[in-house]
């Protein structure tokens, strides 16, 4: 219903010929709005201002102020009086009606402004995700002036950057439908040579300048010139600013329709014009990365190829050194000469072509050249034959090794130095066989194929080889020969004893039998199967006869230590059931080692070990002994391929006359063992009665904590997250808080680890959520409160759905709610994590990285989360104002550095001091939080400004 409706509807409601107006006033607008029969503007003030009119009969005035402060009045005018109660109810009833419609027009002007708010949200987020595309800086330009046309009028667009040391400017984008100027995204304009240009004037403004193009040249004094396009109907410029300087604009204009831009347009196009930089920066620091990669890999390839050479040259020399090893090898392990040659064959195969090979031999008291050993394509058999004139003879006289090619072969057969025997080979190459000087025989390779020939290189290789097989033949012959001798001898003792191993064989295998069944019963009923040790029934059996004899004899003391290995889950998770029963096997030895021979080492079940120690003199031999225990099990070892460190956590119980058995030794062991794993771990602890006080104030307190839960007995506490540039408010961090019944408010700390072991933990992160909610939707203010979010919540598939869930459930706005996680987070399951972060990014909720650079800051990944912020760890701002100060800053300014290129801020935690503030804004820190700004407290404080913050 329009105004002029509102005023009929009410005139409707009196007499025919009645008028009736309408007017009211908004807080912030200096005009006054009216509707009805038109009224004099005094007549309209005196209205606005008075409460009633009552002094005419025939006039009904009436003015109020609506809860939102808009001041509101009607007047009617009557054709004849109204009876006073008839006035009355009318004025009620008008009242009600333009108080309606104004509230249904406050309604209407707030969506339209939330439609604004989540139009301008999708385009930074379009923006944000098209400088990180990979399309090239064209097209991605295109789609973002796209987004800014989604946003306001648009059509004719351009975009420039600007460098001021220099006095050039880019054209990086132009899109204009009345201008044919072509950008050239490359070309550097030279400032100096545009004195007339709107756009330059413009860089040197303070201000974002719009209206039409001929009074924005009056404002700027430019004059027209019309190189520089046509003049718009409207023209909008606003600059885009890095460090607080100048350094390009977006402009838009339209050339049809005026009055399309005003304050909330520039507000908006400024606002759009810092995330378009930031893309751009974005795009242009990925860009050069790529090129340092591209650079990096080139070289990279270069020392790949010369480490590639070397590495092949070390193979070859490791190649050779192997198949010396085999060839001394075989000559030990080859049952037969033939074996010998035959491997001896392969060995040389590998180490060059060997597809026709010979070895031959010259026997001691003869002249006749023997082939023990050939491999021909050709020649499928060799004779023996007397020594003669044939190249492996000439090989044997000459001592040396001939390398000869077809025509070298040619020239000694000519000159008949050397005649050739069978098939002509392309090459051939053959080497002596020497023994202590001696030459025995020959080795010899030969192709057929003109692609095959044989080098200098291979001629040096198979002499080497040579040596080494001549050895190798010798020991073979020497070792064949004893082998000979003893395989006589071992026949003939072997035929006397034949009887009587015959005799008793079938005897003795009886009675094994049946020694080792029974000794595989009873050892596996007392023994751990997998190491080996006495298990739980054996070591109960000795504390048994140990309780036994202390009882008879006061003065001895005995005591039972149980260990239990930390972190062994981690192996079994990481590395496989299998490594965990190597590492097992492993800790058993060592503990084995480690103490008296008297002692006695069992294995419980699981990672869990226990030692009775008897005939000690004082506990300090005991603790000694743990020690010593504890030293062992530290030293490294290699588990499925990996180095593993395990340790362990001892606790100790000394026998007492109380015990009535060996399960209380071993439970108070036990209970021990958990007080050395809960101080740290890698260590021992001596049980005590205290011990039995801390378990019952353990069970206490977890039943405190199911009833806390049940009856919500969990509060948070805000601290105050601060702009550091000017100590604004910006945000809470809710702080988990137990408001115990009788040991009053307790901190984290103090329960944290109960709730984590007993699994209670979730349930209250959960009460602190709803509550943080509940609050946040009530709160003023647009601060937003960031919440923590352990691992284990990432760990399940609901969390995201499950926190929506509860944000609608309590009317609470998504946008104001942060959560913080941990790098460990992130990394346990990546794919899970950036899937569940998407979705929370989706409606508004944004993450932010908690402890930043105390866990595994793996770089690597972080770009591919999507993460509003790093909180910088304590640890490293509390360094910056003392003597690690050089240290500190280094840390933080890489930290900045790392953020500023994933265009992302950061927030320093546990800042205590004005110093701590300052080096930290120096570095580029946008925020912060700490006792210097406030401490935790139970209602967030909305102030504007915290006192201790930088002006």
């Amino acid at each position: 219903m329009t105004p002029d409706g509102l005023a009929r509807a009410l005139r409707q409601t009196l007499y025919c010929d009645a008028s009736v107006s309408i007017c009211w006033t908004t807080p912030g607008r200096p005009h006054v709005q009216a509707a009805g029969a038109p009224m004099d503007p005094d007549e309209v003030e005196r209205l606005l201002e008075a409460q009633e009119d009552v002094g005419d009969p025939r006039r009904i005035g009436v003015s109020w102020t609506v809860e939102d402060g808009t001041r509101a009045a009607i007047a009617a005018t009557l054709g004849e009086p109204m009876l006073q109660t008839a006035r009355e109810v009318w004025q009620t009833m008008a009242k009600r009606l333009v108080d309606a419609y104004l509230a249904a027009e406050r309604a209407h002007a707030r969506v339209v402004s939330l439609e604004k708010s989540e139009r301008l949200q999708q385009a930074l987020y379009g923006i944000a995700d098209l400088s990180g595309s990979d399309m090239d800086m064209g097209e991605m330009l295109r789609r973002i002036h796209d987004v800014v046309r989604g946003l306001m009028y648009a059509e004719n667009l351009y975009i420039v950057l600007y460098d001021g040391e220099r006095g050039t400017m880019r054209f990086l984008y132009f899109a204009d439908n009345h201008d044919a100027f072509q950008a050239d995204p490359e070309l550097e304009i030279r400032v100096k040579e545009m004195p007339n240009s709107m756009t330059i004037a413009l860089l040197h403004q303070d201000e974002a300048q719009y209206g039409p193009s001929e009074q924005v040249r009056h404002r700027l004094g430019v004059p027209r010139d019309p190189s520089h396009g046509p003049d718009s109907e409207d023209w909008l410029g606003v600059q885009m600013r890095r460090e607080g300087q100048v350094c390009g604009a977006l402009v838009v204009q339209s050339y049809e329709r005026a009055n399309l831009y005003g304050e909330e347009e520039r507000a908006l196009l400024q606002f759009v014009a810092q995330h378009v930089l930031t893309a751009l920066d974005r795009r242009q620091a990925r860009d050069e990365l790529e090129r340092r990669v591209e650079e990096r890999t080139r070289a990279l390839q270069v020392s790949n190829r010369d480490l590639q050479a070397e590495i092949v040259e070390r193979q070859r020399a490791e190649h050779l050194q192997r198949a010396l090893f085999r060839i001394a090898e075989l000559s030990i392990t080859s049952e037969t000469m033939e074996r010998f040659y035959a491997q001896t064959h392969d060995v040389v195969g590998e180490l060059l072509y060997a597809r026709n090979f010979y070895i031959a031999i010259v026997e001691d008291d003869t002249q006749v050249l023997h082939f023990p050993y050939s491999v021909d394509e050709r020649d499928m058999v060799r004779y023996s034959r007397p020594l003669g004139d044939g190249l492996t003879e000439y090989v044997i006289r000459k001592g040396q090794p001939v390398l000869a090619d077809g025509a070298r072969l040619a020239r000694l057969d000519a000159s008949g130095e050397a005649k050739l025997h069978g098939a002509v080979p392309h090459y051939w190459l053959g080497v002596p066989l020497v023994h202590e000087g001696v030459v025995g025989g020959a080795i010899v390779v030969q192709s057929y194929s003109p692609a095959i020939n044989f080098t200098e290189r291979d001629q040096a290789l198979l002499t080497f080889v040579a040596h080494h097989i001549s050895n190798g033949l010798s020991r073979k012959r020497a070792q064949d020969r004893l082998v000979a001798a003893h395989a006589e001898l071992e026949q003939r003792v072997e035929s006397r004893t034949h009887e009587l191993a015959q005799a008793n064989a079938e005897l003795l295998e009886q009675i094994g039998e049946r020694l080792r069944a029974e000794q595989r019963l009873t050892y596996q009923a007392r023994h751990d199967a997998l190491t080996g040790l006495p298990n739980r029934s054996q070591l109960l059996e000795r504390l048994g006869m140990a309780i036994s004899r202390a009882r008879q004899s006061p003065a001895s003391l005995f005591a039972v230590l149980f260990l239990d290995l930390d972190r062994f889950k981690l192996v079994n998770d990481s590395a496989g059931h299998s490594a965990g029963d190597d590492l097992l096997v492993e800790a058993g030895r060592r503990i084995v080692s480690a103490v008296r021979d008297d002692d006695m080492v069992a294995r419980l079940g699981g990672d869990e070990f226990a030692v009775l120690v008897e005939g000690v003199d004082s506990p300090a031999v005991v603790e000694q002994l743990a020690g010593r225990i504890l030293g062992e099990l530290s030293s490294p070892c290699w588990v499925a391929g990996r180095e593993v460190f395990p340790s362990a956590s001892i606790g100790i119980a000394y026998w007492n006359p109380h015990y009535r058995n060996g399960a209380d030794l071993l439970r108070d062991a036990d209970a021990a063992m958990y007080r050395a794993k809960a101080t740290g771990r890698e260590r021992w602890a001596v049980f005590d009665e205290a011990m039995r006080d801390q378990a019952v104030r353990i069970l206490d307190l977890e039943a405190d904590l199911r009833r806390a839960i049940n009856g919500e007995g969990f509060v948070p506490f805000y601290q105050p997250i601060v702009s550091l540039d000017g100590g604004e408010v910006v945000g809470h961090e809710a702080l988990l808080r137990w408001r115990h019944e009788r040991r009053g408010l307790l901190a984290p700390g103090e329960f944290i680890g109960l709730g984590e072991d007993s699994g209670l933990i979730e349930e209250v992160d959960w009460i602190l959520y709803r509550q943080v909610l509940k609050e946040l939707a009530v709160a003023p203010g647009a601060s937003y409160v960031s919440i923590n979010v352990s691992p284990r919540h990432f760990r399940g598939n609901d969390f995201a759905e499950r926190l929506l869930r509860l944000i609608d459930k309590e009317k609470a706005d998504p946008s104001r709610l942060r959560i913080e996680i941990t790098e460990v987070a992130l990394l346990d399951d990546a794919r899970h994590a950036i899937h569940m972060l998407n979705q929370l990014r989706a409606h508004g909720v944004l993450a932010q990285l908690d402890d930043f650079g105390t866990g595994f800051s793996a770089l690597s990944y972080l770009h591919r989360f999507p993460i509003e912020c790093l909180k910088i760890d304590r640890s490293f701002v509390s360094g910056l104002d003392t003597d690690e100060e050089h240290e500190s800053v280094a840390v933080v300014r890489a930290i900045q550095a790392l953020a500023g290129t994933l265009g992302i801020y950061t927030i320093g935690e546990g800042i205590e001091t004005p110093e701590q503030s300052r080096v930290l804004g120096e570095l580029g820190c946008e925020r912060g939080q700490g006792y210097l700004f406030g401490r935790p407290a139970e209602a967030p404080v909305y102030l504007p400004r915290i006192p201790g913050g930088q002006a």
